[in-house]
């Protein structure tokens, strides 16, 4: 019989990881109805057409087989990948620029292998971003230095990353991976033309990973950079726009030499049959599944209006698939429980949305969900402002 005695000390865990809170996509639990609109993850609203789920259906009855692993190269798949970047780029990817793993989360685990651990080297992010940068770089014991975006457009604070990476070095931490999300996460604004050139100025033994998980929605990628800029590196997901949320799939653009490291890094068989194939098949389909984008964009300036003309609300445009906002209250510490308190309305009443760096992050739905959203909202805000 297990002893399950709290005075059981696991001496084997590493002590830090004591310290570190597991991921969460959906906060705390509150009772929901038994239909809700998901707003609260940025996947997208539309499943894959019938169509897509058949093709999808007949390559799982005639080709794959379920007591054999994977293709562990991904060759079909990165080749497909190159074929999609070359449509947004003036310099021609082939394969061994591209390498795949289970999400991006994969890749970025392994960018932070092949770069700080076994070292002092340390990572540098600029929040509000997306979290698992940092959470990824603390469970591999890697310290992750943070600065601050200044508040009104939410760029970089550059000076202070400098004098960051500067005092870095001085300790023999030095900075050797940059994040940046283009655009970001949670505010949704793209790197501006002077964030880029800052980017550009880097010295080349800092790796800079450029995010374009949102790529899609904003139109703008830094792919044809790379050339000039070898210790860059793009991820990117089919997660989002491609509507493959559950399959898992992301991708990387770097030098050849860096996805080798990639590739010596991750697992063996990292990726399942089942979704290579659904990434194949997105990419096949990739006009028809890309088609809702302009809805998308529609919906998101349409809830963007509805938001920033109450003047209740502090709300910023975005270039990606949500909103971000914040209730315009002058005590951080009053904001913040109200908007604890709003979120958890909302998701009492069946409207799933994100509550993070200390705002509010709203995915766009359907234009039913999106009216459903503004509903609730307003009403919230009559009864309680």
């Amino acid at each position: 019989m297990l002893n399950h005695s709290t005075k059981t000390a696991f001496k084997f865990i590493r002590p830090d990881l004591a310290e570190l809170l597991a991921y969460s996509s959906h906060g705390e639990d509150v009772t929901m109805p038994s239909e809700v609109d998901k707003l609260d993850t940025n996947e997208s609203p539309y499943d894959l057409p019938e169509a897509e789920k058949e093709q999808l259906a007949r390559q799982y009855q005639t080709i794959i087989e379920s007591n054999r692993y994977p293709d562990g190269s991904h060759e079909e798949l990165k080749s497909a990948i190159a074929q999609y970047v070359n449509e947004n780029s003036s310099f021609p990817f082939d394969p061994s620029y591209i390498s795949v793993g289970n999400g991006s989360d994969e890749l970025i685990r392994s960018l932070l292998i092949a770069t700080c651990v076994g070292t002092n080297a340390s990572i540098l992010v600029s929040e509000p971003t997306f979290s698992m940068y940092k959470i990824l770089a603390q469970t591999l014991g890697i310290t992750a230095i943070s600065i601050p975006r200044e508040e009104t457009h939410f760029t970089i604070k550059r000076g202070q990353a400098d004098h960051a990476i500067a005092q870095a070095g001085a300790i023999g931490q030095g900075v050797k991976v940059i994040f940046v999300v283009h655009p970001n996460s949670p505010t949704g604004n793209l790197l501006s033309a002077a964030e880029i050139e800052w980017l550009k100025s880097l010295p080349e033994d800092i790796l800079v990973v450029i995010d374009e998980a949102y790529f899609e929605f904003s139109a703008q990628t830094l792919v044809s950079e790379l050339p000039e800029h070898p210790n860059w590196a793009i991820l990117r997901t089919f997660s989002k726009a491609f509507r493959l949320a559950a399959h898992r799939v992301g991708y990387c653009i770097a030098h050849p030499q860096l996805t080798q490291a990639l590739e010596k890094i991750r697992l063996p068989y990292n990726l399942p049959s089942f979704s290579q194939a659904a990434a194949l098949v997105a990419l096949q389909n990739r006009e028809q599944l890309l088609s809702t984008l302009a809805e998308t964009q529609q919906e998101r300036d349409k809830l963007y209006h509805f938001l920033s003309a109450d003047s209740r609300l502090q709300v910023w445009e975005s270039d990606a698939n949500f909103i971000y906002l914040r209730l315009n209250l002058a005590s951080r510490e009053e904001q913040h429980q109200q908007q604890q308190q709003l979120v958890k309305t909302l998701h009492q009443q069946g409207t799933l949305v994100r509550h993070t760096a200390n705002g509010i992050r709203i995915s766009i739905g359907t234009p039913s969900e999106n009216e459903r959203t503004q509903s609730h909202l307003a009403a919230y805000l009559d009864k309680n402002f």
